[in-house]
C-alpha cells in the first residue's frame, strides 16, 4: 500500500513547525509530525515566553518588530484571550558592569524604548534588590509575557481549519528521496512529500542527515528554570523582569512565587532536557547575592533545549543543494517572540510568493537567515 502523500510535510509541531503550517495549509496539502505526544512539548512549552524587541541579535529583534502586529490584533478567531500581557524588564548592572549597560542602552532599538534610571527609581521598581549590589539600570516598559497555550492552541485550530493533518507520537526514523518524492517512515506509519520543512528544533541536524543532507552544525544548549517560595516576594508589586546586563540570571514574581533562570547555555545532545542541581543552586546563589530575598524552597524546576548556529542567527531557506527539503530551525529560545514573522516568512520562501512589505524585512536580512551562508 502507498504511502499517504502530501505536498508539505513539517517535522516538528512546536511554534516554528505549527506556525507555518497553518500559513501553508491555506493553499497546499501539509501533514505535521511530531515526535511527542503533543505539540510544544519540547523548547516551545519551556520558554520564559516574552515578547522581548530588544532581546538577541538584530536579525531576531527585526523578526520579533514584525511579529507585534499579529501579537496585538490576532486574526479573527485566532484566540479568546489577549496573547500579550505587558510587564516590563528592567536591566541592572553592578559597578563593574556599567560599561555593559551603557553600551545596550546607546543600541539604536534600546534607546528608542528604554530608559535609564537613577539608583532610586531601579529600587522603586524593584523593591528587593540590595541597595549596595546595583549600581546603574534601564527600563524598558515594552516587553511583555506571551500566552503560550493560547497562541499554539490558535495555530493549531487555523492549521485543521484548513485541513492539515497532526500526526503525533510520529519520530521519524527514515526519510529517502524516491521518484520524486520524499519519504518518510515514522512510529506512526509510513508518509510521502513533495517538500519537507524541517523545524524539528534540536533534532534539525539529525533530520538532515537521515536525507542526505549538509547539517548546519546545531548546537543544543541547555537552559535552566525554576519557581522557588521566597521570603520577602511579596514586596514585588510588579511581574516586570529583572535580568543581569551580562545575563547572568533573570528572575520576576510568579504566581506567588519567583521565576529564576541562571540564564545557562550548556551544550547538550538532543533530549528531553532536565535541570542539573547545580544549575539551579547557582541561579539561587546569584538572585539571593543581588536581592534581599531569602530562598526558602523550589516548588518546581525545569529544563529546556535552546539550539544555535555559529552566527547565533535562525536558519530559513531551501538547503542549497537541494530545493525540496527547507529548513526552519536554529530559533535559539527566540522561536516565539519570533513566530508569527518567521511563518509568514517561511511560507512565502517555500511556497515562492512575494514575502510580505507589511513585515519591513530586507533582502539583506532575509540572506542572513539563508543556509547558503554556511557553504
Amino acid at each position: 500500500m502507498s504511502a499517504p502523500y502530501a505536498d508539505i510535510v513539517v517535522i516538528g509541531a512546536g511554534i516554528a513547525g505549527l506556525s507555518v503550517a497553518a500559513e501553508i495549509a491555506r493553499s497546499r496539502s501539509v501533514v505535521v509530525l511530531e515526535r511527542e505526544s503533543q505539540p510544544g512539548y519540547h523548547a516551545t512549552g519551556r520558554s520564559a515566553a516574552l515578547f522581548f524587541e530588544t532581546y538577541g541579535p538584530d536579525v531576531v529583534r527585526a523578526l520579533t518588530r514584525a511579529s507585534r502586529s499579529f501579537y496585538e490584533s490576532p486574526p479573527a478567531g485566532f484566540t479568546s484571550h489577549p496573547l500579550l500581557e505587558a510587564c516590563g524588564a528592567l536591566f541592572i548592572a553592578r559597578a563593574d558592569q556599567r560599561a555593559s549597560l551603557e553600551r545596550f542602552a546607546a543600541e539604536d532599538d534600546v534607546r528608542h524604548s528604554g530608559k535609564i534610571v537613577t539608583h532610586d527609581e531601579m529600587l522603586a521598581l524593584c523593591p528587593v534588590l540590595r541597595k549596595d549590589y546595583v549600581a546603574a539600570g534601564l527600563f524598558d516598559p515594552a516587553p511583555a509575557s506571551i500566552d503560550v497555550a493560547s497562541l499554539l492552541e490558535g495555530y493549531r485550530r487555523q492549521f485543521r481549519e484548513r485541513g492539515g493533518t497532526l500526526v503525533t507520537d510520529a519520530d521519524v526514523t527514515g526519510l529517502s528521496f524516491e521518484a520524486g518524492a520524499w519519504r518518510l517512515s515514522t512510529q506512526a506509519g509510513e508518509f510521502s512529500a513533495g517538500v519537507i520543512v524541517n523545524a524539528a528544533g534540536a533534532w534539525a541536524d539529525q533530520i538532515a542527515k537521515l536525507a542526505g543532507i549538509d547539517a548546519i552544525g546545531l548546537e543544543p544548549r541547555r537552559r535552566t528554570a525554576l519557581v522557588a517560595r521566597a521570603h520577602g516576594a511579596d514586596a514585588l508589586s510588579t511581574r516586570a523582569l529583572v535580568i543581569d546586563i551580562d545575563e547572568q540570571f533573570y528572575f520576576r514574581a510568579e504566581s506567588g512565587g519567583i521565576l529564576i533562570s541562571p540564564a545557562d547555555e550548556t551544550l547538550s545532545p538532543a533530549c528531553d532536557a532536565q535541570p542539573e542541581e547545580m544549575d539551579v543552586a547557582v541561579a539561587i546563589d546569584r538572585v539571593m547575592a543581588a536581592t534581599t530575598l531569602d530562598i526558602c524552597s523550589v516548588r518546581s524546576k525545569w529544563a529546556g533545549l535552546r539550539s544555535f548556529v555559529a552566527d547565533r542567527n535562525p536558519v530559513v531557506g531551501f538547503a542549497p543543494a537541494d530545493c525540496r527539503f527547507f529548513w526552519l530551525a536554529a530559533q535559539g529560545g527566540y522561536g516565539l517572540q519570533t513566530g508569527p514573522a518567521m511563518a509568514e516568512l517561511a511560507a512565502a520562501l517555500i511556497l515562492q510568493h512575494a514575502i510580505p512589505d507589511r513585515l519591513g524585512l530586507t533582502p539583506e536580512l532575509i540572506k542572513r537567515l539563508s543556509p547558503a551562508r554556511f557553504r
